[in-house]
């Protein structure tokens, strides 16, 4: 199996800095698409930004241009980071991983979420 460790994540004013990481292991496993949701009250779980093996970056709108993701395939980690933060960004974070995992049985494609770290952005 698989566990997505996050870190990162707190508080912070309108205008400053996060950044957050997550971690992936476990045993006889490849990474297709490593990602950052977001989940603010009363809201739907969104896309923040996802970065593919081998692919082009993706964001939301809404985080464009303050937002980069980038990944470690060495370590399997991705991290993001947010700049110029509002409070609108204020929501839970969850690390995605889209991943195939080996075994004698044969290979099986999973999709994986991290715990979530909270992110609260004051005015």
């Amino acid at each position: 199996q698989v566990q997505l460790v996050e870190s990162g994540g707190g508080l912070v004013q309108a205008g400053g800095s996060l950044r957050l990481s997550c971690a992936a292991s476990g045993s006889s496993f490849s990474i297709h698409r490593m990602g950052w949701y977001r989940q603010a009250p009363g809201k739907q779980r969104e896309l923040v930004a996802a970065i593919p093996t081998g692919g082009s970056t993706n964001y939301a709108d809404s985080v464009k241009g303050r937002f980069t993701i980038s990944r470690d395939d060495a370590k399997n980690t991705v991290s993001l980071q947010m700049n110029s933060l509002k409070p609108e960004d204020t929501a839970v974070y969850y690390c995605n991983a889209q991943l195939t995992l080996s075994s004698r049985a044969g290979d099986v494609r999973r999709n994986y979420w991290g715990q979530g770290t909270q992110v609260t952005v004051s005015s």
